[in-house]
């Protein structure tokens, strides 16, 4: 009998060799827990698909905003909204501006010699003289502009564009005239250069505040 044989298993029941018998893990019981594992798993991804299905179905994006919330608006009111952003503005030309050329400094000559040269620019010279005594050494700047409130948006800024700094108020006056008051720190008009690009400035349209993607 082997060293190895347990006591009362002779015979029959012999163990020999000079290894013992290794054991093993159950393979059954392995399986089932991969089988577990992989079961989650799926249960997992199938869940998440399910949401991503209902995000797509429900037009919600990343951040919780809805797809219809992000689509421009086309309608009638957006299309004349923006054609009104890019009218070119209606001002009147210069032959269609009668300007009154008022002297408010002690220098001699100014009113006649702005008045030639608003002439040969193509302006309607109207009165050319000493500024009234409400103004009359009283404007600080290169020169005031004045006209009436029908004047704010066409007459008056057409003007400016000829004497740079020139400040544009208006007054109770029911006349079509425009005043421009010399002032103290007049020098010269703007040259013919500058005064057609401040012109050109002028006529351009001013975009919306914010464009919105094309339809």
């Amino acid at each position: 009998m082997s060293m190895l044989t347990p006591p009362g298993m002779g015979g029959e029941y012999r163990i020999t060799g000079d290894k013992y018998p290794r054991m093993r893990r159950n393979r059954r019981r392995r399986r089932v827990v991969l089988a577990l594992v992989a079961s989650v798993a799926a249960l997992g991804v199938a869940g998440w698909g399910t949401l991503q299905l209902i995000d797509v179905f429900s037009g919600d994006d990343d951040q919780g905003r809805t797809v219809a919330a992000d689509k421009p608006d086309c309608g009638p009111t957006a299309t004349a909204d923006a054609t009104a952003a890019v009218a070119p503005k209606a001002l009147p030309k210069p032959d269609q501006i009668t300007v009154n050329v008022l002297n408010a400094t002690p220098r001699g000559g100014l009113a006649k010699e702005t008045a030639d040269e608003l002439a040969k620019r193509g302006f309607a010279i109207g009165k050319v003289d000493n500024a009234p005594a409400k103004y009359d050494k009283k404007v600080k700047g290169t020169g005031l502009l004045l006209g009436a409130e029908s004047a704010k948006d066409s007459a008056l800024p057409v003007l400016g564009t000829q004497l740079a700094g020139a400040e544009q108020r208006t007054d109770g006056r029911k006349s079509k005239d425009v005043d421009l008051l010399i002032g103290s720190g007049f020098k010269k008009l703007a040259t013919k250069k500058d005064a057609a690009t401040a012109l050109v400035t002028l006529t351009k349209p001013t975009p919306p505040p914010s464009q919105k993607p094309s339809c």
